[in-house]
């Protein structure tokens, strides 16, 4: 069995399509049949089964599937109003690293596909779905965030209070939704649930368990799971409260404007930092244009490199012969580098290279180089990568807390109309 790994795949199994088909909810202005209900409700068990997760009973499953596909549907009506799209190209790409991350090749993926009894066809429109989507949330979510140099201090210095920031834990979730402004009548619905809820986990119920029959989140039907997550990473609304929990405890309730919720400590444990590897090098570049080819210049940078071997100075070769002249002024040198800043064809070669050693002539997106390795050392970038590390932190939890109120917005705005299950 293949093991995908884009997170929320679909496979669409065509042996699953009902001769006689009904309609079992209406979204706006589109309608979810009876046959994509049964298709996904399979490919749900069949991704619990391989995360040898528990499984809801069938009328759970069907009515948190339905809900699934309720929001698929409400997100690519979005897209689709703002004129998101997803041309064959970059499909083509997504599902190319699919197949790469499977170790096989287009071909191999497509067959064992079929094997297995998917349709390619509707493989592909299920990832362009899934891309399209994607999209979606980093137009009107992501792309909205902005994290403060303030917002960063304020998040470092609570760090250093708090001492272990890289404590990580493990996370079960359950949420109990509730819409913007409810009624009397709508929070007392939810605090009833709630209370039915508390009850079974009393009882001794699984988390997981009752996660995926009666949560409202996002990961119910994967029982509530959020994953690993460092202290700096916890939602702002679960910070304070998950570090005082015990392995295997469950939170008091805690209220927010998306409703109750319940938060499980399944594990703990602690993360290790490491020390950057960082090169010193320096390089001659030669561009190609109208008037200078690909021999041309490579030729050229022999030339030099000759001339270097036979004793002349690389940084004054640098100064007067190479074209990126923001390194030229520096007799070629780019500083100190830590791994991924370079463009990959560039830093392939640049780590091949011994400390002193000067390497052949090569080509990348910026023209022709020669290059020198200097030095290489391990630096500690505690402050630089501290900064990095924390506004993509507070990044990511505001973008997860600004989501979860966006689909319930979105949800709020939308008609829906339930039909006989």
């Amino acid at each position: 069995m293949i093991k995908y790994l884009l997170v929320g795949l679909l496979l669409a199994n065509s042996v699953w399509a009902a001769p006689l088909d009904r309609i079992v909810a209406v979204v706006n202005n589109e309608v979810i049949l009876d046959s994509e209900l049964v298709e996904m409700e399979q490919t749900v068990r069949q991704q619990l089964r391989q995360r040898e997760a528990a499984i809801p009973s069938s009328e759970i499953l069907r009515r948190q599937v339905l809900e699934r596909l309720i929001m698929q549907k409400l997100q690519l009506q979005r897209a689709d109003m703002s004129g998101i799209r997803v041309g064959d190209d970059a499909l083509n790409a997504s599902i190319r690293q699919i197949a790469e991350n499977n170790n096989l090749t287009l071909r191999q993926f497509r067959d064992a596909l079929e094997s297995d009894g998917y349709d390619f066809a509707e493989f592909r429109e299920t990832i362009r779905e899934e891309m399209v989507i994607s999209r979606l949330r980093k137009s009107e979510v992501e792309d909205a965030i902005v994290v403060s140099e303030r917002e960063v201090d304020n998040f470092l210095a609570t760090q250093n209070l708090q001492g272990d920031s890289e404590q990580a834990f493990r996370l079960l979730h359950i949420l109990v939704g509730i819409p913007d402004a409810p009624t009397p009548e709508q929070v007392q619905a939810a605090e009833e649930k709630l209370a039915e809820i508390q009850g079974l986990l009393e009882q001794g119920a699984d988390f997981s368990e009752v996660a995926a029959g009666y949560s409202d989140g996002q990961n119910a039907l994967e029982g509530g799971e959020l994953g690993w997550r460092k202290q700096a990473e916890l939602p702002t609304l679960f910070a304070g409260v998950v570090p005082n929990l015990s392995v295997g405890e469950v939170s008091e309730v805690i209220r927010s404007g998306s409703g109750f919720h319940l938060v499980k400590l399944a594990e703990k444990r602690s993360e290790e930092t490491h020390l950057v590897k960082q090169t010193k090098a320096r390089h001659i570049l030669i561009k190609t244009n109208e008037l200078v080819t690909d021999e041309a210049a490579e030729s050229r940078l022999n030339q030099l490199r000759e001339r270097i071997l036979n004793g002349e100075d690389f940084a004054e070769l640098a100064r007067a012969h190479s074209e990126d002249t923001g390194s030229a002024i520096e007799g070629g040198s780019l500083g100190w580098a830590s791994p991924g800043v370079m463009v990959p064809e560039f830093e392939e070669v640049m780590n091949s290279l011994a400390e002193g050693e000067m390497s052949e002539v090569f080509k990348s997106r910026f023209g022709w180089h020669l290059l020198q390795v200097e030095e290489r050392r391990e630096q500690n970038m505690a402050d630089e990568f501290n900064r990095n590390k924390a506004r993509e932190q507070l990044k990511q939890r505001k973008i997860e807390e600004e989501l979860e109120s966006w689909l319930r917005a979105m949800r709020d705005e939308a008609y829906i109309e339930y039909r006989d299950l």
